[in-house]
């Protein structure tokens, strides 16, 4: 009896395979269904994009006294590299046609760059935020999130170059384990100090308004962090 109910089973687990699999290759081979995905992706980067610049406007029109403030760079830095991928992906056959390589490269690896040192800078304001709670110097932050990302880049544009001077698959291998070690680290600082605001916050009463505010602001931009990094 077990094996007359198992046949049934693995013959239906295996078809289910077949149907994925075959599935899946005309996708990957379908130009259109490839075009369909990056035109989709161009046109929600956009929209996130249209969105931090409004933002930044907003903030600059209502207080415009205060400058450049963290939270005005966030939104400008927000907009340029949600902007720029909306570029990558709209014009996603002109850039694997560049000449050379590294140039295909530069313009794929730049975006994963500007969403570090964004989410960084936000990494930075939070961090601000619960020194200052906790009566913690805040002096060597900035100093911190600068040296960080110059160290960053610094070895990024050294990938680069090799890869100009010798275009080797290991060179190129490299760089993308670069990039996915740098979102790593910018995913760790964002759920340690995001994390830490986030409970600090849950202390305050729970009638105080700016509590509820801070908490959903907080709560979101850790959603919204790990859906950008997979993307």
């Amino acid at each position: 009896m077990r094996r007359i109910t198992g046949m049934p089973l693995n013959s239906s687990s295996s078809e289910l395979g077949t149907v994925l699999t075959s599935w899946w290759a005309e996708i990957n081979e379908s130009s259109q269904w490839q075009d369909g995905i990056f035109y989709s992706l161009c046109a929600a980067y956009a929209l996130v994009s249209s969105v931090a610049l409004i933002q930044l406007i907003r903030i600059e029109l209502r207080v415009p006294e205060y400058g450049w403030t963290t939270q005005k760079v966030f939104h400008l830095m927000n907009f340029i590299v949600n902007g720029v991928r909306a570029v990558v992906f709209g014009f996603h056959m002109q850039v694997f046609l560049l000449h050379p390589k590294v140039l295909t490269l530069v313009v794929l690896d730049l975006p994963g760059l500007l969403f570090f040192s964004t989410y960084t800078l936000l990494v930075l304001f939070w961090a601000e935020i619960y020194h200052q709670a906790r009566s913690l110097p805040t002096d060597k932050l900035r100093i911190f999130y600068i040296s960080v990302n110059g160290i960053i880049y610094f070895i990024q544009v050294c990938i680069w170059v090799y890869l100009w001077i010798d275009d080797s698959s290991a060179a190129e291998f490299i760089g993308k384990i670069f990039i996915a070690v740098v979102s790593f680290i910018a995913a760790l600082g964002f759920l340690l100090y995001g994390g830490r605001l986030f409970f600090m916050l849950r202390r305050f009463p729970i009638e105080s308004k700016g509590r509820r505010k801070k908490l959903h602001e907080v709560g979101s931009s850790l959603h919204c962090k790990s859906m950008g990094s997979h993307l």
